[in-house]
């Protein structure tokens, strides 16, 4: 059942409990899921130490590159994106090769990446905001403030969409882009956070389930 709450900012917005598809994993030598993406077959989801391709058809995993990865991560359809640290690496999905690197947005905490519009957009965990980012030099063209750690970004249908996970709760909620202001909010059972946020494009976010090892598919509401 949705009802309209006030939200913290202005205006209202629909709260509802989050309705778990599916859920997978934990899998094997994977001790977190942070960033997450989708190639249009594929899951990528970023494990500290590598990036691993998984097929939630099947539920088997495909294959892994062995690059930095401790963070968000996108794909522009032809290549993949990851936060490392400091920095955002273009990696080419079939070789493995870390073409590009561009410096992250400053201040550290960089969390959720997405590829949207021609740009990279990044969470910023502690400071509570989400940047767009120039992918040829890292240049940040535009901030948005949110309310509440972020920690995965997903746009879908011209819709933008962020995790967050603080106090031990987590939800995946849809904002307002020009603003900030919340409209939607998916809150997520207890216990269960979300460290990465990816659209497959139609009904379903993809959600990385941090230190649990799993990934979680979740209805994104019609």
């Amino acid at each position: 059942m949705e009802v309209s709450i006030p939200s913290d900012e202005e205006g209202t917005m629909k709260r509802s409990a989050a309705e778990i598809i599916s859920e997978y994993g934990p899998f094997p030598g994977v001790d977190g899921v942070h960033g997450v993406t989708y190639d249009g077959q594929r899951v990528w989801f970023a494990t500290g130490d590598r990036l691993t391709a998984f097929d939630p058809a099947s539920e088997q995993m495909l294959r892994s590159i062995d690059v930095a990865a401790q963070a968000g991560t996108a794909f522009d359809g032809q290549h993949l994106f990851q936060i490392a640290e400091d920095r955002i690496q273009k990696i080419d999905p079939d070789t493995g090769a870390v073409l590009a690197t561009i410096p992250a947005p400053p201040g550290g905490g960089n969390s959720g990446l997405a590829w949207a519009e021609g740009s990279l957009w990044v969470g910023q965990y502690p400071d509570r905001r989400i940047q767009q980012v120039d992918p040829q030099t890292g240049a940040v063209l535009r901030t948005i403030e949110s309310n509440r750690f972020v920690t995965g970004v997903t746009w879908v249908d011209g819709e933008l969409w962020h995790g967050t996970w603080e106090d031990d709760a987590s939800d995946v909620r849809r904002v307002d882009p020009r603003t900030g202001e919340v409209l939607e909010s998916l809150e997520m059972p207890p216990g269960m956070g979300v460290s990465g946020l990816e659209s497959d494009g139609g009904d379903r976010f993809f959600c990385g389930g941090g230190g649990s090892g799993k990934l979680r598919a979740v209805r994104r509401p019609g």
